[in-house]
């Protein structure tokens, strides 16, 4: 649920860059932006790993299925190049370990950000991970920013972490040489009170090495700050707000539990069109 409502929160601020304009004299007033909250691929696509996930043991061809049956019956909005490539090799009669993006251009966040449902399932390996991101991004950065959702997730069920002690100490070790793994090394090695905004600076647009590390960082904040406010800073950070919003959601979210989300957020969620669907999917996920 908390990554759906950062997905949607921040939907309608993507890459747009907040400017400090209270000393600006607006003629008539200044015209505010309208903001409408609505769902992305980010959701959409975690959704249907969900689904996968919950009728049979983990197949990539099946979830890249999935995606195709999604998009066919056009239930996603905003997908990444990548997803889309994948989509349509598959559909043009490809493999699916040869279908998607390879190189410098599949080293987005498209696949980290619908990683978080496989930490749920006990029976997923670590080649599950691997082949979960490859469907539609074949890059070494991707699949180590999917794994450090993935291993983020898991110290939490784990009772590895408990939102004190120290996350990236226990998932920087499990990553792969990269610069994913570089990023998170830099940023613990800030001081304790190194801020959002602060990390933010260092990178938060859709390249893996800049947005999972940030959102990773945002969650590490969630006790400090509570859900709302993480939200809002994310936001206001400019970049990929929704992903962000929504990996960081998804983390924080799985620490302090759904009965933990404040109402109002809920309340916004739950007003939405798809709000049914999203239930009505994870009530049937059995997460074991």
């Amino acid at each position: 649920m908390s990554g759906a409502i950062g997905d949607a929160w921040g939907s309608s601020y993507e890459n747009e860059v907040i400017i400090d304009d209270s000393k600006i004299y607006y003629l008539g007033g200044k015209n505010s932006k309208s903001r409408k909250w609505c769902i992305t691929d980010d959701t959409q696509l975690t959704l249907a790993t969900c689904e996968i996930l919950s009728v049979d043991s983990f197949d990539p061809e099946k979830l890249i299925d999935k995606f195709i049956e999604y998009y066919r019956d056009k239930k996603l909005i905003g997908i990444g190049s990548a997803t889309l490539k994948a989509i349509l090799d598959k559909e043009a009669g490809f493999h699916w370990n040869q279908a998607g993006r390879t190189g410098e251009y599949a080293a987005g966040n498209g696949a980290a950000m619908r990683i978080a449902p496989l930490a749920f399932y006990s029976n997923i390996t670590r080649e599950d991970v691997f082949d979960a991101c490859t469907i539609t991004h074949k890059n070494d950065e991707a699949f180590a920013g999917s794994l450090a959702v993935y291993l983020s997730i898991k110290a939490i069920l784990n009772s590895e972490w408990d939102g004190i002690n120290n996350l990236f100490d226990i998932i920087i070790p499990q990553l792969p040489d990269t610069n994913v793994r570089d990023r998170l090394i830099e940023i613990s090695n800030y001081p304790l009170t190194v801020t959002i905004p602060e990390i933010a600076k260092l990178g938060n647009n859709g390249y893996v090495v800049n947005s999972i590390p940030f959102a990773i960082f945002c969650s590490t904040r969630i006790l400090d700050m509570g859900l709302e406010k993480m939200f809002k800073q994310i936001i206001n950070s400019g970049g990929d707000t929704d992903t962000n919003a929504s990996i960081a959601g998804q983390i924080s979210g799985t620490l302090i539990g759904t009965e933990n989300i404040p109402s109002g957020l809920l309340s916004k969620l739950k007003s939405l069109h798809e709000y049914s669907w999203i239930k009505e999917v994870i009530d049937n996920s059995r997460f074991n």
